[in-house]
């Protein structure tokens, strides 16, 4: 079920990659935010040596208004953004979107999820990211490391769930 709404944004980056997994599984591991935003909560040159936390509510991300809280720093920098799940089709499709005013350096507002279809041999796995610039005064960062910083995180989530299922 889809959202009835859905807000506009500026930028677009999307990463697909085939995964050796039927696409229910693939669906269940990619569910499991922990598993999908792994590549945020591990300290990473991307994160300046930082790392983000996660919160959750009784969902745990896995239902449609289900939220989740995202918390970290960056050079010594508050970061914070509030989620919530806008879209859950099992086994096809999820996306989630921020709510109220994210405290992001490079990024503004954005709405991410992926999308799955089955192929002959597993599953072709699509991981998107729609996304404003920060406002002003990080807007200019954004401009700068904006595109690079979404790319990273598309990539990392596609690539992660293709060495999760690699045999």
């Amino acid at each position: 079920m889809a959202s009835e709404v859905q807000r506009t944004y500026r930028h677009r980056l999307a990463e697909s990659v085939h995964v050796e997994a039927a696409p229910r599984a693939l669906f269940d591991h990619l569910d499991d935010h922990e598993s999908l935003a792994s590549h945020m909560m591990q300290s990473s040159s991307m994160m300046a040596g930082g790392a983000m936390t996660f919160t959750f509510d009784e969902g745990h991300g896995r239902a449609i208004g289900s939220r989740i809280g995202m918390t970290g720093k960056f050079l010594g920098l508050k970061l914070e953004a509030s989620e919530v799940v806008t879209e859950r089709e099992p086994p096809n499709r999820k996306a989630w979107e921020t709510t109220g005013r994210p405290r992001l350096l490079v990024i503004g507002a954005y709405r991410m999820g992926f999308e799955i279809e089955a192929s002959s041999t597993g599953s072709r796995l699509t991981v998107f990211i729609d996304y404003d610039l920060p406002p002003w005064p990080s807007r200019l960062l954004g401009q700068i490391a904006g595109r690079f910083y979404a790319r990273w995180c598309v990539q990392s989530m596609a690539n992660d769930a293709v060495r999760a299922f690699a045999a």
